[in-house]
């Protein structure tokens, strides 16, 4: 108990100690904020000259959505390098036309993206080779499997001479935190519906299920097919070869191995490489080359005059009900009515990349966008890797739902867990408690009581309701009866291509070809406008707030040791909706 009491007053001694550093650095920002917004939120001025390179360095992680220059991160030096979606596929596309530069180089080091910008930027890349009659280079020391899915898109693969491939196939590995919880005296009340809705198995279970290994081998397996049918048509290798490379543990294999199979091209020396880069451009080894990143390119916006606008309405991350993490669903209700009551919006795309979440908010979300259609707008769906549960609750309504084949999606589901932590409380902590009510139930749900059987018929007779809503939803949205969508719903999770076949996708594409469709079904036949929505919140309340709370976690962390894994864990259960439509993180590798 002891122990516990100096936990508590350290964590609050803590939090004191990081809201007087917040006080410093505050006055610190004032004078430091004023002088670097010249340098926020835009990079440096581009210098791009003939004969220049787009440099496409895979060392980043990639978000939908460019956001501002981090500018603490700038001041720590920090190594994490996050780039936008939109602005990679909008530099590749200018590339195309730009006189000024000759080709890509793509440069391998360690590309954190999903499975459908991945399939994207491929994509934008096959048609940069395609259309412009440009070179794309590519070079790596140890090229990591998502890295190579790109880079075999090239005329010329570069492997160093002692470097290697890793081509594996995918795997998902999950988590069980069931008997973590009963260590610590946690025991999880579930209700659901669904067969296949996993997201609660790591907490009452020790291993996977039948059902949901059923469904993570169908969309794995979808999606590995997909990467190798297009890594054989790009290098040439038939894909029972490639299959056979990849379970002979390629990453170990000798360099003249990758190059004599056909995974590589040439075995060189980076210096070698950059040499061979020069005569590519100068045909010569004099000059240097003029290397371009993906926001110099972007930077190079042509004006807006186009004969309408078109909104794209991002959804990125999980649902809330409200708060600043992920998808806050009050707030981007309120964008969404905004832009249907908004004369001069045409239309709306809504680009989705949400395992779902609070199944409150996903209806607030579709109630929103169903305005838009009442409003005689089209509204079009761009799905990114994912767009489960309550991210396919808010998709399923609108008139076009876009998809790649690698896309995670479905998922439909309800569930309702609420932990009790009575041993937790009593034994491990020795807290007890009592309770005064007027009614039978004026305390539920109580963490430190387990549900009566009224209680649990109750929370089964709501998530029974929410999930007859969700398919209902989803019948009207896609025009199909009920009772068909049952049968391909029970929480399973699709990939893109499965999804189609089933109807729960109308056709694969991205946020580009949803914008034209949009537009087109506007009557907007020249070009538009593109309006992006909600607003980022300005460089000083984001990153503050950002650091000023990792601070606190750091603090929490170093005071509690091992009980923070306990703590954290059990803030992320209790601190989201009792009732959620959400897929579980799903990192394919």
């Amino acid at each position: 108990m002891k122990q516990f009491w100096n936990i508590v007053l350290g964590s609050f001694v803590g939090v004191w100690i990081a809201l007087m550093l917040f006080s410093v650095i505050s006055v610190f920002m004032s004078f430091a904020f004023m002088g670097a917004m010249s340098m926020i939120g835009k990079a440096p001025a581009a210098t791009i000259t003939d004969n220049s390179v787009l440099h496409l360095d895979l060392g980043c992680t990639v978000n939908e959505r460019t956001t501002e220059d981090d500018f603490m991160s700038m001041l720590i030096n920090s190594e994490t390098v996050t780039v936008g979606l939109d602005e990679i596929l909008c530099a590749i596309d200018a590339a195309k036309t730009d006189d000024r530069i000759d080709g890509i180089y793509i440069e391998c080091n360690g590309i954190s993206a999903g499975t459908a910008s991945l399939y994207e930027i491929r994509n934008a890349l096959i048609n940069f080779k395609n259309e412009s009659g440009k070179f794309i280079y590519a070079y790596g020391d140890n090229i990591p499997q998502s890295d190579y899915y790109l880079a075999s898109v090239a005329d010329s693969l570069y492997i160093n001479t002692i470097g290697s491939i890793d081509l594996r196939g995918l795997a998902v590995t999950i988590p069980f935190y069931k008997n973590l919880l009963d260590k610590i005296g946690v025991e999880m009340q579930i209700v659901r519906v669904g067969t296949f809705k996993s997201a609660v198995e790591p907490y009452i279970l020790t291993k996977i299920s039948e059902a949901n290994k059923l469904q993570y081998e169908t969309f794995t397996s979808r999606i590995w097919g997909n990467m190798v049918n297009a890594i054989s048509t790009s290098r040439g290798i038939e894909p029972s070869k490639l299959s056979e490379m990849t379970d002979s543990i390629v990453f170990l294999q000798e360099t003249k191995y990758l190059v004599d199979n056909g995974l590589a091209d040439v075995a060189c020396y980076k210096h070698e490489f950059d040499d061979r880069l020069k005569m590519a451009v100068h045909g010569d080894t004099e000059s240097d080359v003029n290397f371009v990143s993906p926001r110099d390119l972007a930077n190079v916006q042509t004006s807006n005059s186009g004969d309408g606008n078109i909104a794209i309405v991002y959804a990125v991350g999980e649902i809330y009900d409200a708060g600043d993490e992920g998808i806050n669903s009050a707030e981007l209700a309120e964008t969404i009515l905004e832009l249907a009551d908004d004369d001069e919006v045409a239309g709306v795309v809504l680009r989705v990349n949400s395992p779902g979440g609070s199944a409150y908010g996903s209806e607030q979300i579709w109630e929103a966008l169903q305005k838009v259609k009442q409003a005689g707008k089209p509204l079009a769906v761009s799905m990114g890797n994912m767009a489960a549960s309550g991210g396919y609750y808010i998709s399923c309504g609108a008139d076009r739902i876009f998809a790649e084949p690698t896309t995670l999606t479905g998922s439909i589901g309800v569930f309702g867990m609420i932990p009790c932590m009575k041993e937790l409380f009593e034994d491990k902590l020795g807290i007890n408690q009592s309770v005064v009510k007027t009614n039978a139930n004026s305390e539920f749900p109580m963490l430190n009581e387990k549900m009566t059987p009224a209680q649990r018929t109750a929370m089964q007779r709501m998530v029974n309701k929410t999930y007859e809503l969700f398919v209902g939803r989803c019948a009207e949205g896609r025009n199909m009866p009920a009772d068909s969508i049952k049968m391909i719903a029970e929480g399973r999770v699709w990939d893109g291509i499965s999804a189609k076949e089933i109807g729960l996708v109308d056709e694969f594409g991205n946020l580009e070809d949803a914008t034209e469709w949009v537009a087109a079904k506007a009557g907007i036949n020249g070009s538009y406008n593109v309006i992006i929505a909600p607003v980022q919140k300005d460089f000083f309340t984001k990153y503050i707030s950002k650091y000023i709370n990792q601070g606190i976690e750091e603090k929490l962390q170093q005071e509690m040791g091992p009980m923070y894994q306990y703590r954290n864990e059990i803030k992320q259960i209790t601190s989201r909706s009792k009732i959620l439509c959400l897929t579980p993180e799903i990192v394919i590798e």
